[in-house]
């Protein structure tokens, strides 16, 4: 019972205020005595909501224990400073592409900047014949087409239409299955 006295009176008597940051949230720390050994405990105090978005990445890292020293004001203003020329620099990055895209787009066909999409399958459908061309779909006629009867056909459509629980087969006649892991 005595131990658990000393640390809620530990709270209100050792705690010191390390720093503020801009959004007002207030930052403590106190030095405690966990098992014979001296450990250093960090929070924060929010202004107003618990907003833990409001925590700037310096005041984090320091709460994580990733920073020995808590961040100083100074600090602090030539890192806002650093992130507002940062923003500018995206912003007149953002202009100079709209220039460029709009520039192109008066000249011809636009370059697009990014993930390359995949082929057109429309411009590659049409490059084949249809039914009503006359021409053949489906299979590409040539000299073994003699050889095979109607029946071999209809037999390896079944096979390729029935699912194995295992791999079946080696080489060309492989199947793969249908394995599931064990529920």
């Amino acid at each position: 019972m005595s131990k658990l006295f000393s640390r809620i009176a530990g709270l209100f008597t050792s705690r010191a205020q390390v720093g503020v940051d801009k959004a007002g949230n207030r930052y403590f720390a106190r030095k405690e005595e966990v098992d014979g050994i001296m450990k250093e405990k960090r929070w924060v105090l929010f202004k107003g909501e618990d907003d833990p978005t409001s925590i700037p990445v310096e005041w984090i890292c320091w709460l994580n224990g990733q920073r020995k020293k808590a961040p100083t004001p100074e600090e602090m203003m030539e890192l806002e400073a650093r992130r507002e020329l940062v923003r500018q620099n995206v912003a007149l990055l953002k202009k100079e592409e709209e220039e460029r895209r709009a520039k192109e787009g008066t000249r011809g066909k636009p370059i697009s900047i990014g993930k390359v999409g995949g082929p057109d399958l429309k411009s590659f459908i049409q490059q084949f014949p249809t039914a009503s061309e006359g021409g053949k779909v489906g299979e590409a006629s040539g000299p073994m087409d003699g050889l095979r009867d109607s029946q071999e056909k209809a037999a390896e459509k079944e096979k390729l239409d029935t699912q194995f629980s295992e791999p079946t087969g080696s080489g060309q006649t492989f199947r793969p299955g249908t394995w599931q892991p064990p529920t």
